[in-house]
């Protein structure tokens, strides 16, 4: 069904432009902006996605179909995921929400839900580390803002 991945390519363009679009609005630096900013990578992302997706409109796999048994079902929980993890990336922080965002999908792909969220908890510190002290970038702390220093 080639009409399946055309709407699902349509889609992704409208995400991967809603996406790049917020990443532009990300505030400016203190000190000016810089030659990578927080909204580089998100702006890398959203163009990968956006000429994926263009590439899934133009050439869709002429076999495709659409699992919707348990793997079709599995599918609409990641997005849910997903949706959720960038709702409450502000609130809750990028080392909570990504835990939970990284566990949750780990322990739907089959890990003890113990490792699975441990898992997410340390990809979230780690990521945290290099972005905030190899990169530079800031990511927001959230409820964990009292662990910010100076």
């Amino acid at each position: 069904m080639v009409f399946n991945d055309r709407i699902f390519g349509i889609l992704m363009i409208v995400l991967a432009v809603a996406y790049g679009w917020g990443a532009t609005q990300f505030p400016e630096p203190f000190g000016g902006s810089e030659a990578v900013g927080p909204d580089t990578f998100p702006l890398l992302l959203a163009v990968v996605l956006g000429l994926s997706s263009l590439y899934m409109v133009v050439r869709p796999d002429p076999d495709n179909a659409w699992p919707w048994s348990r793997t079709g079902i599995e599918l609409i929980v990641a997005v849910v995921v997903l949706i959720l993890y960038a709702m409450l990336l502000q609130p809750l922080g990028f080392i909570i929400s990504t835990a939970l965002a990284v566990g949750t999908l780990c322990w739907r792909m089959g890990s003890r839900p113990l490792k699975a969220y441990i898992t997410g908890a340390v990809s979230g510190v780690v990521v945290y580390l290099v972005f905030s002290y190899a990169l530079d970038l800031a990511l927001p702390l959230g409820i964990l803002s009292f662990l910010e220093v100076g």
